[in-house]
């Protein structure tokens, strides 16, 4: 890794009043609506409105990376109810570029999705590239995991891309460092995260009103497993007054219970009034425990992925479909299960597909788990707005790892 970058910044040398930020008495353009509290727990329910609709929080964000969710079609999303997507910038950018998708009249119709899109920066992906990039102060310089071809993206370079593509709610330019971390690059590594996202936020502030239209720009708080690199972080950025916070740099390969500490230790201090987002979660059991600490938004590649690869989702528990007990179940996947795949098919008949290398079959499991997903966080939100989502929560978790 390319450690060098990292000298230039110190907490000691940071001073965020040298460039102009707006207090945090500015007035929230997040357009977020706090609903309903659990009175056991922090869970929420909330609204996000954004110029492509409302979205009902808690939410879960099936991924369209290349503008596309793997096997399924947007009227696929909507048969699911799916009320926001997530798309990457930085493969868009790379394939089929940014000019093709603002000919085409942004990202929504380009892949005819006329619903709310937040687009990841890339930054992710980028710093998963360790023998292809190079940071430095000014931004990033990387090499095309396609073809090789050399780059060099500055904050503000991935920002104005997202407001190219048309995205609902934008993410900023950071660093995810790799788990573990020493605490010394930790911090140098916040440092300048948090100098990147202020790049970011004077150049989405200097666009005309028009220009913006209701898109927001969410913060993502670094710090690896240091808890107070974390909520120094935060501190830092609410000074800019972003209209979201995500919880990032999780999901690395950190375990289950320090994954939980980081998420419920970060989100005790973050805007009540503001979602809260936390980034590459996706796993039904980690969701409900994040939702308890009271997070807002969900992305994950788990339900495509893993459907793919034969594993469906249910309230009982994951089904492994190759399995061979499943030759002859004439049973859908979960009988009480609305979705087109469940209505129609059997788990005989997903097994045959699959054994096959049918793509029906990849196709038929990832939409059965994508309905789960969002049917999943509706549940949820009916239980918070019921007042029972504690003894919801408990149920579930029990029967699912039975």
């Amino acid at each position: 890794m390319d450690f060098e970058h990292l000298k230039l910044f110190r907490i000691s040398d940071f001073d965020i009043r040298n460039f102009g930020i707006p207090n945090s008495s500015k007035e929230n353009k997040a357009m977020y609506k706090l609903l309903k509290k659990d009175k056991n727990t922090k869970a929420r329910t909330g609204i996000i409105k954004t110029p492509h609709g409302e979205v009902h929080t808690p939410c879960f964000m099936p991924i369209a990376t290349q503008a596309s969710v793997k096997t399924l079609s947007t009227q696929d999303l909507l048969d699911c109810s799916s009320e926001m997507i997530l798309s990457n910038a930085y493969h868009l950018y790379l394939r089929p570029g940014i000019e093709i998708i603002k000919n085409a009249g942004g990202l929504h119709k380009f892949m005819n999705w006329n619903r709310p899109i937040l687009t990841d920066s890339g930054g992710f992906q980028i710093f998963s590239l360790a023998g292809l990039r190079k940071i430095k102060k000014e931004g990033v310089e990387f090499s095309s995991h396609i073809d090789g071809s050399r780059h060099f993206l500055t904050p503000e370079d991935i920002i104005q891309i997202q407001l190219d593509l048309g995205s609902d709610i934008l993410m900023p330019l950071d660093e995810c460092v790799h788990y573990p971390a020493t605490r010394d690059y930790t911090e140098a590594s916040v440092n300048m995260t948090i100098e990147w996202e202020k790049r970011a936020k004077v150049y989405f502030d200097s666009k005309s009103p028009d220009k913006l239209s209701g898109k927001m720009l969410f913060a993502i708080i670094q710090g690896s497993s240091y808890l107070d690199l974390r909520e120094y972080c935060f501190n830092e950025l609410e000074k800019m007054n972003f209209d979201g916070y995500a919880i990032g740099g999780v999901s690395v390969g950190e375990p289950k219970d320090l994954l939980y500490k980081i998420t419920e230790h970060t989100a005790k201090f973050l805007p009540e009034n503001k979602p809260r987002y936390l980034m590459g979660v996706g796993l039904p059991v980690d969701m409900l425990e994040a939702v308890s600490q009271g997070v807002d938004l969900f992305d994950c590649v788990v339900p495509t992925r893993n459907g793919r690869n034969g594993q469906a989702f249910s309230f009982n528990g994951e089904i492994q479909l190759r399995n061979a007990k499943h030759k002859e179940d004439l049973r859908p996947i979960d009988e009480k299960c609305a979705c087109y795949t469940c209505k129609t098919c059997t788990r005989s008949y997903l097994r045959h597909l699959l054994n096959c290398e049918e793509i029906l079959g990849l196709r038929l499991v990832s939409l059965h788990n994508v309905y789960f997903y969002v049917n999943l966080m509706q549940k949820i939100r009916e239980k918070i707005n019921e007042g029972s989502f504690f003894e919801f929560k408990n149920a579930f978790i029990s029967n699912y790892t039975k």
